[in-house]
């Protein structure tokens, strides 16, 4: 029975309470894992919590139809930086708050500092408060990239109550935080960064941005997996998530949209690093080709999509006599179970020998292939770098390969070949049924991995040739498709064969031969 006070009335019963230390989650009674984040060992008591039940009080402004909201007060602003005005949707928001994360020294400081001098003006001042450095190194930063500015205020606080009070000194219309996790409240116990201090700051940062109509951008740090560190409970409050991500050894640098109110969130925007800053990349594709006189053996070019965009990406794959009773399987920029996947295929559908090679693939200029439209494009790669034999160097492979050896069809093939086409690629490789095809450029289309390797020169020699290209007919009896009969393995000349105006220029070659571009 609920305790009653010297006036008679009842006091709330309090009841012990649990939370999840990682997302947040409030629970009734403990448990071993979160039902909201699957976290395990994350649920810790945090004492009784009076219930309670809130009475209506005063509203800050009546409710009103939605036809007679002014939504001109939230029209975005360009920051200066067209890169992440792509990425957000045209600009900031008055009022958004923003929360980029990114690991250490991908570049996120040295991004924002020019964003913020970029961005300020007479009308429009910003404070860029830093909570991992002094003012002095912030200046340095600034003196290198070009970020000066006289309406660009610079403070080195840790305190939420300073920031708050350069906040109401400056009248910023942008906030820069670096970072949220460094920035702790004196009311509040708990060293900054915990859960606690990391939503109060938050909710207080995220309150002054709403009142002021100030746009907000907040620096956040990730875990050793990529995801970002503290509670996930600030990537719901936020209204914009951003992941800043990137090979520290290469140049290249990819902005990804994971939520954002709004705009859209496939959105990517391309950075390169320098040693005078960072700049936006409107056309990065050059950063992911090698520029040869001659094509060599293993390579293979496809058109990714990064969010919208197209981006014409180089496989490489070699091969070499494993030494080890167990070959190795290396990939860098690839995703690892598809590559193992394509091999699979490639060996046993497409007839190449790959059991005692050791394998590696990779990408050039640090971007990250992991959607299935490369999956052509490394199946042709590996197979060319059997054969020993190159592919021509005008060519692009575009299409996502099953278990069963097919072809499937990608999204936005057009889109890739419009791309490949504006960069001078004439041949591509495709799917069934693409659409429209660019004027000039010769598309064939593929329907299994068995006729696409047939683009290879030196998989049209005849089967009874020796090699590579696993077009001998040894393998034992009782394997293929009939149990009990010993079938012949495919090679790419049992294939239908194309049209003579489709092969011009693959015309069979001899292994130190190299072959002619279309």
């Amino acid at each position: 029975m609920a305790a009653r006070t010297s006036s008679g009335k009842s006091s709330a019963k309090a009841r012990p309470a649990y939370r999840c230390t990682e997302c947040g989650n409030q629970l009734p009674k403990w448990v071993g894992r979160c039902p909201e984040c699957n976290a395990w060992g994350t649920v810790e008591e945090y004492g009784a919590v009076p219930i309670r039940t809130t009475a209506a009080g005063p509203v800050s402004a009546p409710a009103r139809p939605i036809a007679q909201v002014d939504g001109q007060v939230a029209t975005a602003r360009r920051t200066g930086v067209d890169e992440l005005d792509r990425v957000l949707g045209g600009g900031l928001v008055p009022g958004a708050v923003v929360l980029l994360a990114g690991e250490p020294g991908v570049g996120k400081s040295t991004l924002l500092l020019d964003v913020a001098a970029k961005a300020a003006s007479a009308q429009h001042r910003t404070l860029y408060v830093t909570g991992e450095e002094s003012a002095g190194q912030v200046r340095l930063r600034a003196d290198r990239i070009g970020a000066l500015s006289d309406h660009l205020y610079l403070a080195a606080e840790t305190d939420l109550g300073a920031v708050l009070g350069h906040i109401d000194q400056v009248n910023p219309s942008l906030l820069v935080l670096d970072s949220v996790q460094t920035i702790a409240s004196a009311e509040l116990d708990g060293a900054p960064g915990g859960m606690a201090q990391v939503r109060e700051v938050a909710g207080a940062l995220i309150r002054a941005s709403k009142d002021r109509g100030m746009a907000t951008l907040l620096v956040g740090h990730v875990t050793k997996d990529g995801s970002i560190a503290g509670p996930r409970l600030l990537e719901h409050l936020v209204d914009v998530v951003l992941h800043f991500e990137g090979d520290r050894h290469a140049r290249l640098r990819l902005i990804r949209g994971i939520k954002n109110r709004y705009g859209a969130t496939d959105e990517v925007g391309c950075f390169e690093l320098h040693d005078e800053g960072i700049a936006g990349l409107p056309d990065p594709s050059g950063l992911f080709l090698t520029r040869r006189s001659q094509p060599v053996p293993g390579t293979c070019l496809t058109v990714t999509l990064e969010g919208r965009r197209p981006l014409v990406a180089e496989v490489q794959a070699l091969m070499v006599d494993s030494q080890i009773p167990s070959p190795r399987r290396t990939t860098s920029g690839l995703d690892s179970p598809r590559i193992a996947m394509v091999l699979a295929v490639v060996e046993r559908h497409g007839s190449v020998r790959l059991g005692k090679q050791d394998i590696y693939t990779a990408t050039v200029g640090g971007v990250r292939l992991t959607e299935p439209a490369a999956d052509l494009a490394i199946a042709l790669s590996v197979a060319s770098s059997a054969a020993n034999t190159p592919l021509p160097s005008n060519l692009v492979a575009i299409g996502e390969v099953g278990l069963a050896g097919e072809v499937r069809r990608v999204n936005g093939v057009q889109r890739r070949l419009a791309e490949a086409h504006r960069l001078g690629f004439t041949h591509a490789l495709v799917p069934q049924d693409p659409g429209k095809v660019p004027p000039g450029m010769r598309v064939v289309e593929v329907a299994d991995i068995g006729e696409a390797l047939a683009a290879i020169p030196g998989r049209r020699r005849s089967s009874g040739s020796s090699g590579a290209s696993g077009a001998s007919d040894d393998r034992p009896s009782g394997e293929g498709d009939r149990p009990g009969r010993r079938p012949r393995a495919r090679a790419a000349a049992d294939l239908p064969a194309p049209g003579a105006d489709v092969m011009q220029g693959w015309d069979p070659v001899e292994p130190e031969e190299v072959p002619e571009p279309f």
